[in-house]
């Protein structure tokens, strides 16, 4: 099979090099953009004006198109929501090259949603690398993957599905986590207030409705006060999409995956109205064993066309779901012990025949806002989004004792358990499900005003406000066969004969407020483009505890933090080819939540500080018809980071915690991407990063004092300078085509390589000297899929197949290092890992009409 596909690989590239296409003696090129906000318009349509040849545009809107008619004297630009433009291109003779053709917005469609230009980077010109995917790409290759799963070939990105389950994936940008990485929908944050986290669980299903998604590493282009420091993941839904017309989906795949959807937009009427809807149904089984899930997904908005001054659209989505999950990983050598191998799973049980995830994830977060874009007049603009969103839900588990139905690598007994608890004697439950919920209520407002001065310089400015309430509690969801759980956790109700339904173990809100403000100032000159931007934040955390405080008692006071952020750069184009840009930036952002109060109790850190960012970049770009390549070199400095520590002393039961300053990493590196179209049907595409992610300090001895401060003890010193970052590959590369068979027929592949990928450690428990972290095995993988469209009753219609991991390929994905307390060494033997998942294949009809 392996040498087949190399075989086929190779029929690709012959047949495509020496395709007469190579030898048309007239080459029209150009780039195809935006007139109002110049932005590249990637899939736009280039026809030869009375032919049927016909070519797309690439993600930097650029083209290359053989003319071998000798009639022809024009070609036809088409792209969705833009009037058709015309461009002429009589006598030609040989290469001509037209530069950029400007696109008109169509007046019988509702204008892009304005909010997300606030967070969009535009090639040569915003100085920041950045990456973007199109609907197309998404469509072709999304599969059974997920967001961050489709940005693995971006440079600097490190992507895993975790433990398998269904929405568990992450990401790593630049070798920081999501929690440091702003990820926005339509150019909405939605970062968790409290801890940064980013749970793609909540936003699966917007892949049917995202029209692109573009990331921007490092600084980014942001304009709210969102403090980036691995980047910025901008994903832009289809919400004012007004073409008329629909889609119906069904696909299925391996472990059996199954997913129907259905879309339609009516297009703006002649009132000015214009409506899309969306919904789908994904359900399967999942890769490894106790990973069944079922999600759903609907989408929605409605825009008004007020007048030429005034548009208003209200979007909605949410994706319910929910997923079984492996939570825990486990040793390379029980892996391999297990009957099921790297599909073993030991956090599901049976009860009554019937699987029962122990550990599982249930949770909906429909979010809603409302658009109003005023166009003053002619030098100035006003847009303004209102937004909410309502979360309900949590993650399951288990207190008590469970057995297996055989060996370790067999499924918890939870028919013993029932047995076990029917049998108690008072009725109280031995064993219980549990479910850790994180409620939360977040609604806010973005609104960005933007001035020009004149035809070089631009102002813009803006509020950003948000209030959230977080709601975090246990919950019984399953007594199995007892009568109560006997709580006593609440000082309030000691005694507490809890129900299903009820709390238990903790229960309290964390209130996170916001005010945040930006200053912007751009400057554009023929082929120099700069700006200078400001923007400062005030952060307040509350914590409410209804457990361990007695009424009255409950409420801390608002703990306020200061952040602000700088930052400036610009690209000159040194012609049409060449560009150069460079940025620099400084920013403060508010610690953690968590790093305000400590242990979980209302224990104000009143040594908590702001963290201190300072990065910089260069960068290099090359643009021409045929070929385009980018080179960037960074270096993000990352001084106190928020790390807080709690030491129990077991003969007096005090309990000390530490507020660790200090801890300062180094994150620098070089990235390289390229993409080559040597043909109108052969696309190929690569890159290349490379990192050196590096912990920078050690920690002197330590004094840590108890919960009211008035004992103390020493901790220390720590032993982290010059010790790898973990839990990413600081090297990867990838190598991309697409290949049109024919114009019905499109086939792709993508290989992907992995290397330095150190295991993730806590870096503030290395006590002692010398600590040599595991660097988990290289790893590469390998990717296809194939399009055909062609049409049913004259309808178009497209069949798309994906298969994921070609070879089944065995490797580690995720791994968590301890240490050997003798040697100090972290190994493969003394780590605890998630193998990534194997061979996957997915396959999809899509009727338009």
């Amino acid at each position: 099979m392996k040498y087949n596909l190399l075989s086929l690989v190779l029929l690709v590239l012959l047949t495509g090099l020496t395709s007469t296409d190579l030898f048309a003696q007239g080459t029209v090129t150009g780039k195809v953009v935006d007139a109002t906000t110049k932005e590249p318009l990637p899939g736009a349509t280039v026809i030869v004006k009375g032919t049927e040849k016909a070519a797309p545009t690439s993600l930097d809107g650029s083209f290359s198109i053989q003319v071998t008619d000798p009639n022809a004297t024009a070609l036809l630009v088409n792209y969705v929501g833009y009037l058709q433009k015309e461009v002429s291109i009589a006598g030609l003779n040989g290469s001509k090259n037209l530069g950029a053709i400007l696109m008109e917005s169509n007046v019988t469609s509702i204008n892009e949603v304005l909010i997300t230009a606030n967070s969009y980077a535009i090639d040569r010109e915003t100085p920041v690398a950045m990456s973007t995917i199109t609907s197309e790409i998404i469509t072709e290759k999304a599969s059974n993957q997920e967001f961050p799963e489709l940005l693995k070939s971006t440079p600097g990105v490190y992507a895993t599905k975790q433990g398998g389950g269904f929405g568990d994936s992450r990401i790593n940008l630049r070798g920081f986590s999501s929690v440091n990485v702003a990820v926005m929908i339509n150019g909405v944050p939605v970062n968790d207030m409290e801890n940064g986290n980013v749970y793609w669980s909540n936003w699966a299903g917007l892949t049917d409705v995202t029209k692109s998604m573009q990331v921007q590493r490092g600084l980014g282009a942001s304009k709210v006060a969102v403090p980036s420091i691995g980047g910025t993941i901008n994903i832009i839904t289809k919400t004012t999409d007004a073409t008329k017309g629909g889609s119906i989906f069904q696909g299925f795949g391996n472990n059996g995956y199954l997913k129907t959807g259905i879309s339609y937009s009516t297009g703006l009427d002649e009132n000015g109205w214009a409506f899309s809807v969306a919904a789908s149904k994904t359900e399967g089984n999942g890769w490894a064993e106790g990973l069944e899930f079922e999600a759903y997904n609907y989408f929605f908005n409605a825009s008004k066309l007020i007048n030429d001054k005034h548009t208003i659209s209200l979007t909605g989505f949410g994706a319910p779901q929910w997923h079984g999950q492996r939570q825990n990983r486990a040793s390379i050598e029980d892996f391999r012990n297990a009957p099921q191998g790297r599909r073993w799973n030991s956090d599901w049980g049976v009860k009554d025949g019937e699987v029962v995830n122990v550990e599982d994830n249930f949770y909906h977060k429909p979010q809603f806002s409302l658009n109003h874009y005023w166009t003053i007049d002619e030098t100035s603009f006003l847009s303004t989004a209102v937004y909410a969103s309502i979360g309900t839900g949590g993650g399951g588990a288990y207190t008590g004792t469970f057995t297996r139905t055989g060996d370790k690598y067999s499924p918890y007994d939870l028919d013993a358990a029932v047995d076990a608890n029917v049998n108690s004697t008072d009725g109280r439950a031995l064993s219980f499900l549990r479910a850790s919920r994180n409620d939360h209520t977040w609604v806010g407002m973005l609104s960005t005003y933007q001035k020009s001065l004149n035809d070089k310089i631009n102002l813009l400015g803006g509020i950003d406000l948000r209030h959230y309430e977080g709601r975090h509690f246990t919950e019984v969801t399953d007594l199995l066969g007892a009568q109560y759980v006997l709580d006593n956790t609440d000082v309030n109700n000691p005694n507490n004969k809890a129900q299903v339904g009820d709390k238990i173990s903790y229960n309290n809100d964390g209130i996170v407020l916001w005010e945040g403000g930006f200053l912007q100032g751009e400057y554009s000159d023929g082929p120099l483009s700069a700006f200078i931007s400001l923007a400062a934040s005030n952060t307040s955390y509350k914590r409410i505890d209804y457990f361990q405080y007695e009424e009255g008692n409950q409420e801390t006071d608002f703990q306020n933090f200061f952040g602000y952020q700088a930052k400036g750069g610009a690209n000159y184009n040194l012609n049409e080819n060449h560009n150069v840009f460079a940025n620099i930036g400084y920013f403060e952002k508010a610690p953690f939540f968590n790093a305000v109060f400590l242990n979980n109790q209302n224990i104000v850190n009143d040594d908590a500080e702001n963290e201190k960012i300072l990065s910089y970049e260069l960068g290099y770009g090359y643009r021409s018809s045929m070929f385009s390549a980018n080179v960037n070199l960074y270096r993000t400095s990352w001084n106190d980071r928020s790390f807080t520590r709690g030491y129990s002393v077991p003969a007096t039961g005090e309990v000390y915690f530490a507020n660790l300053l200090g801890v300062d990493a180094l994150h620098q590196g070089v990235e390289f991407d390229f993409t080559y179209r040597p043909t109108n049907k052969l696309n190929l595409t690569g890159m290349l990063s490379v990192g050196d992610w590096t912990w920078q300090s050690n920690l002197d001895a330590i004094t840590v004092f108890s919960e009211d401060r008035t004992a103390s003890r020493t901790i220390g010193p720590i032993y982290m300078k010059d010790v790898k970052v973990g839990d990413a590959a600081q090297t990867t590369a990838a190598f991309g085509l697409s290949y049109n068979l024919t114009e019905e027929l499109k086939i792709g592949a993508d290989y992907n390589y992995y290397t330095d990928l150190y295991a993730y450690f806590d870096p503030t428990t290395l006590t002692a000297p010398d600590r040599e972290v595991w660097e988990v095995p290289s790893y590469s993988l390998l990717d296809l899929n194939a399009s055909f469209k062609f049409k049913i009753a004259g309808i178009n219609t497209s069949l798309f197949a994906n298969v994921n991991n070609v070879f089944d390929t065995e490797y580690v994905s995720d791994a968590s290092a301890t240490f050997d307390r003798e040697s100090g060494l972290s190994t493969a033997a003394n780590s605890y890992v998630f193998y990534g998942v194997g061979r996957t294949w997915t396959t999809g009809l899509k009727i338009n009409f």
